[in-house]
């Protein structure tokens, strides 16, 4: 059953207009790398049987929405999510290819471990500037932003009305910087557990809406 949960309002932008689509924001579901601690970036591992179960759960909260159609990462995981959250609800899914995941390159499957062993500077870089640090082989925050936001604008550009986006955690952070006009020091602290569906309406974060699914959810960092 889902639960509504308050949230405290992020951001808050001004100059929205009052047009733009009320979006709804849900990350995919828990994966087996996600268990694991190996990034994913481009690269997919299939859901969990817990993950299963997030996605499936979420149907009964998005099927008392008026959603009037609904946007999902290329990424096989945000599509199986996407897929199952949406079973047997008449809202018409597209593919976005600028809601990708962030490629975070030759990170990409490793063990924390092995991320630790050839990449031994990367994670005090990330700490001094998580936002601008480029991933070996892969994308920054920075390099990725302008692409979440074109993603937005398309959404945008099909009109008003209820819209879901299926993504991922570290172009979630991004999707959110710009919706709710945040600064980048402050959105790369966000976090999206996978339990959790985000409401974005004229640029403040609204409501969040929690999936109650038979078990409790590991801590997932990795996207």
């Amino acid at each position: 059953m889902a639960a509504q949960i308050p949230a405290a309002a992020e951001g808050g932008r001004s100059g929205v207009i009052d047009s733009e689509p009320i979006s709804y924001l849900l990350r995919h579901g828990q994966t087996v790398w996600n268990v694991e601690g190996r990034g994913q970036g481009r690269l997919d591992s299939p859901l969990t049987e817990l993950g299963i179960q997030q996605a499936q759960a979420h149907r009964q909260t998005l099927a008392a929405l008026p959603l009037a159609r609904a946007y999902v990462s290329p990424m096989g995981r945000a599509l199986t999510t996407a897929r199952l959250a949406l079973e047997g609800l008449d809202v018409p899914l597209t593919v976005l290819d600028d809601l990708a995941e962030v490629d975070i390159g030759e990170l990409a499957g490793l063990w924390p471990a092995e991320r630790v062993a050839r990449f031994p500077t990367l994670a005090e870089a990330r700490k001094r500037d998580k936002y601008r640090t480029v991933l070996p082989g892969g994308e920054s925050y920075e390099t990725a932003a302008p692409r979440a936001a074109c993603a937005l604008q398309r959404i945008r550009s099909d009109g008003p009305g209820y819209v879901l986006i299926v993504s991922h955690e570290m172009i979630g952070r991004l999707l959110r910087m710009h919706l709710l006009g945040l600064m980048p020091e402050r959105a790369m602290a966000l976090s999206h557990p996978q339990d959790t569906i985000y409401r974005i309406e004229a640029g403040q974060l609204t409501m969040s809406v929690g999936a109650q699914p038979c078990q409790s959810v590991p801590p997932s960092p990795r996207s």
